[in-house]
């Protein structure tokens, strides 16, 4: 059960993890929101840099941060690293 074992495994690493999407946690890329949560090993340790770089950026979606676009907003903060360099 359990969708051939892959829950159970993400239960018993997180079982107070409150992610939608599980598969996320730990795939080289850091979700932010509830995924960047001590709960969730700050997305399976996804956000490990981020947070270090970035330890108080509010921004949504921090894999945007230096992507080569200047997204704006929350974004473009010195927080955030001006977009990681992106504005």
């Amino acid at each position: 059960g359990y969708d051939g074992g892959d829950c159970l495994d993400f239960n018993e690493k997180y079982p107070d993890c409150e992610a939608n999407n599980p598969s996320w946690l730990g795939d080289g890329t850091c979700h932010g929101g509830a995924y960047n949560t001590e709960e969730c090993g700050y997305d399976g340790g996804d956000c490990l840099d981020f947070n270090e770089k970035y330890p108080d950026c509010e921004a949504n979606n921090p894999s945007w941060l230096g992507d080569g676009t200047c997204h704006g907003g929350a974004y473009n903060t010195e927080e955030c690293g001006y977009d990681g360099g992106d504005c």
